[in-house]
C-alpha cells in the first residue's frame, strides 16, 4: 500500500511540476478554457470521429522547439518548450513568438512504443501542420507534407528502433501571405479584417498500431430517394475482404462485402432522416479480413440526409434538406480563439460556438475561409448544424474584383504551380469532409481573393462530389455555373441581383460592432461595419436587419450568413467577444428573430 501511496504522489508530483513549467504566454486576452489547459493532458479525445481505433497514443504535449534561418540543418540547441499543438504564435503555445517566410520552425521529442504493439505496424499522424512539415525518424527523412488545414500520416515501423527513446523531429516553413498557398486571413501584418499568422503544429499527433492489411479512409455518401448507403473503404491491401455493418442503436440494419476502392451499397428501408431538429446518427463498423481471420477494424458513423435545388410554385429556385425547402441561416464562423488562435483550448471550447449558435435559432453555420478539425464536422453532425465550407483563400488575392492575383503592385494570373496546389489542397479538404452529413455547401472562392477560372473550379468541385450544391464564389466576381448566387451586402440586408435559374443567397450582411471593455484583443483600431454602445441597440439593429431579410425571403433569398459568431481581434462585430466572455444580444429576442426568418419560406 506505501509504494502505490509513492508512486501516485510522485505521478501528482510531475503532473504538477510539468504544470508549473508551461504557462500561457502575452498578456492578452483569454477563454475561460484556458485555464483548464494541462501540459500532461493536452486535447486528449480521439482526433478523427470517423475512423476511430481504440488503440493510440496521444504525442500531445511539450516539446522542444527552435526558429532557425531557413535552409540550416537541424539545431544542436533548441530554444526552448512548446506545447503543442498550438501554433507558436499563440499564447497557449507558452511561446508566441512570430516565424516568418525567412525561417523553419523545429519541434523535436522523444516517444517510446508500449511492449503490447509488438508485431504491429505503426501510424504517425498528423492533424494538420500549417503550411509545409517535413517529418524524421530516428534522424531518417521519412516524408514531407504540404497543406495547412488537412491530416496526413506516415507508417513509420521501418524507421523504428529498437531504443525505448524513438527521436521525432518535425520541419516547418510556413510563408503565410508572402506565399500562393491558402492560408485564409493569416498575415504578417494584423490589423482591421485580417489576423496573426499561424504557424506550425496546430492540431493533435497521435501514434497508433495497425496490422499490415488496414483500413486507410471511409467515404460514405447516402441517398434517401432510394434508401441506399454507398460506402468506399480504402486500405493497404487490394486483395482482403472488407465487411460493411450498418448499426441502428446497436442493431445491425445493413451490410456488404467488397474489396477496397469498390463502392459497397447498403440497403434500409425508411432510413431515419438527419436534419438540424433531428440529427440522427447510424453508427458503423468497418472490418478488413485476411483468409478468413479479421485484420483490422474501425468503428464510424453515418446519416440519411439530401441537400438539393427545386423551383417553388413562384418559379424561385430553393435549396432544399431531404426534398422540403429549407431557409439556411447562420453566422459567418471564423473560428479563431484569442488563446489558440487556430486551436481551441479545449473540445468543449470548441462545442461551445456550436451549441451557441443553435441556442440562437440558427440552422447553419459558413466556415469562413478555414477548415476546422474533424471534431468540429462531428460536433456539427450530432448537434444538427448545417455547414457551408470554404476553401481557404490565399495566393495574394486579397481587395481585386477582377480574375487575377495582386502581386507586388502588378496584375498576374496564378502560376501554374499555384493552380496545382489549389486543386491538390482543395481535394483533400473536400476529402475531409465528405461524410460529414453537416456539410451541405462546398465554397471554392470567398469574394474575388484569389479567385480563378472560376467555371472549370466549379465544374471540378462538382464532378468531384455531385451529392452537394456548390456556391462558386461567396460574394465574389459572379459566374454563371453551379447551384448558388451569392451576394455580400453591409450592413443591412439587400437583393441587388436575381438569378432566376439558380438559389440565390446573401451569403455576407451584418457586421453590428460593440467594443467591449475588458474584452478587447488591442485597445485601438478596433473594427466593425456599424457600431453601438450597449446589447440593447446591437439587439435592436440585429432584429431590424432580420426583419428586412424575412421581407426578402418571397422575393428570393433562399438563405442568409450574418457577419459574425464572434469578434475577432481587431474585428468588434461579433455576437459574443473574442474570448467567449460576453454576449452582445438579446438570446431570447434574436432567437424570435432568427426562427421568424427561417420560417419565412414554407415547406
Amino acid at each position: 500500500m506505501k509504494k502505490i501511496i509513492l508512486t501516485c504522489c510522485a505521478l501528482a508530483l510531475t503532473l504538477s511540476m510539468a504544470q508549473a513549467q508551461w504557462k500561457p504566454a502575452g498578456d492578452k486576452i483569454k477563454t475561460q478554457w484556458a485555464e483548464q489547459v494541462n501540459p500532461s493532458n493536452v486535447l486528449p479525445e480521439y482526433p478523427r470521429p470517423q475512423l476511430e481505433r481504440a488503440d493510440w497514443q496521444n504525442l500531445n504535449g511539450e516539446w522542444e522547439y527552435a526558429i532557425k534561418p531557413a535552409g540550416e540543418a537541424e539545431p544542436a540547441a533548441f530554444d526552448g518548450k512548446i506545447l503543442v499543438p498550438f501554433a507558436v504564435e499563440s499564447s497557449l503555445s507558452g511561446v508566441q513568438k512570430e516565424v516568418g517566410e525567412q525561417n523553419e520552425l523545429w519541434y523535436k521529442r522523444t516517444f517510446s512504443i508500449p511492449s503490447a504493439w509488438k508485431n504491429k505496424d505503426v501510424l504517425l499522424n498528423f492533424g494538420a501542420v500549417d503550411w509545409k512539415a517535413d517529418v524524421f525518424v530516428n534522424d531518417v527523412l521519412i516524408g514531407s507534407h504540404k497543406g495547412g488545414y488537412t491530416p496526413f500520416s506516415f507508417n513509420i515501423t521501418p524507421y523504428l528502433t529498437g531504443r525505448n527513446n524513438q527521436k521525432l523531429v518535425v520541419r516547418v516553413w510556413d510563408p503565410s501571405d508572402k506565399g500562393y498557398q491558402p492560408r485564409g486571413k493569416q498575415v504578417k501584418e494584423p490589423g482591421s479584417i485580417w489576423y496573426t499568422p499561424v504557424t506550425g503544429i496546430w492540431q493533435t499527433v497521435w501514434l497508433e498500431p495497425v496490422a499490415a492489411a488496414h483500413v486507410t479512409s471511409v467515404k460514405s455518401i447516402s441517398n434517401i430517394d432510394n434508401g441506399t448507403l454507398a460506402v468506399t473503404v480504402g486500405a493497404t491491401c487490394p486483395e482482403a475482404i472488407v465487411t460493411v455493418n450498418l448499426l441502428d442503436k446497436g442493431q445491425v440494419v445493413a451490410s456488404a462485402k467488397g474489396t477496397q476502392g469498390n463502392e459497397l451499397r447498403l440497403a434500409v428501408k425508411n432510413p431515419t432522416l438527419w436534419s438540424p431538429s433531428n440529427p440522427y446518427l447510424y453508427d458503423m463498423t468497418v472490418s478488413l479480413s485476411k483468409g478468413g481471420k479479421v485484420v483490422d477494424e474501425v468503428k464510424s458513423y453515418t446519416a440519411f440526409r439530401k441537400i438539393s435545388t427545386k423551383r417553388d410554385a413562384q418559379g424561385i429556385m430553393r435549396m432544399q434538406l431531404n426534398n422540403e425547402n429549407l431557409f439556411q441561416y447562420g453566422p459567418l464562423d471564423q473560428g479563431w480563439w484569442p488563446d489558440g488562435l487556430y486551436t481551441a483550448p479545449t473540445d468543449e471550447a470548441l462545442l461551445y460556438d456550436i451549441q451557441k449558435t443553435k441556442d440562437w435559432g440558427f440552422n447553419m453555420i459558413r466556415k469562413h475561409v478555414k477548415v476546422e478539425p474533424a471534431r468540429w464536422y462531428y460536433h456539427c453532425d450530432k448537434e444538427g448544424i448545417l455547414v457551408w465550407q470554404d476553401m481557404p483563400s490565399g495566393d495574394h488575392g486579397s481587395y481585386l474584383w477582377e480574375h487575377h492575383v495582386y502581386n507586388g503592385g502588378k496584375y498576374n494570373e496564378r502560376t501554374a504551380e499555384s493552380k496545382a496546389n489549389y486543386y491538390r489542397e482543395w481535394k483533400e479538404i473536400m476529402d475531409l469532409c465528405i461524410s460529414n452529413p453537416c456539410v451541405v455547401v462546398w465554397v471554392p472562392f470567398n469574394e474575388a481573393w484569389g479567385q480563378f477560372d472560376t467555371k472549370e473550379v466549379t465544374a471540378w468541385t462538382e464532378a468531384y462530389d455531385p451529392s452537394r450544391l456548390v456556391n462558386p464564389a461567396s460574394g465574389g466576381n459572379h459566374r454563371p455555373c453551379g447551384d448558388i448566387l451569392d451576394l455580400h451586402n453591409y450592413p443591412a440586408p439587400d437583393m441587388f441581383l436575381f438569378d432566376p435559374q439558380r438559389v440565390n443567397v446573401l451569403g455576407e450582411y451584418g457586421g453590428i460592432g460593440m467594443p467591449v471593455e475588458g474584452h478587447l484583443w488591442w485597445n485601438k483600431r478596433n473594427w466593425g461595419y456599424v457600431q453601438f454602445k450597449n446589447s440593447d441597440e446591437v439587439t435592436a439593429e440585429y432584429v431590424k436587419y432580420a426583419e428586412m431579410l424575412r421581407n426578402y425571403v418571397p422575393l428570393g433569398f433562399s438563405a442568409a450568413v450574418y457577419t459574425q459568431t464572434t469578434d475577432v481581434e481587431g474585428e468588434v462585430n461579433g455576437l459574443m467577444t473574442y474570448d467567449r466572455k460576453v454576449i452582445k444580444i438579446n438570446e431570447a429576442e434574436v432567437k424570435r428573430a432568427n426562427q421568424s426568418v427561417i420560417n419565412a419560406l414554407s415547406k
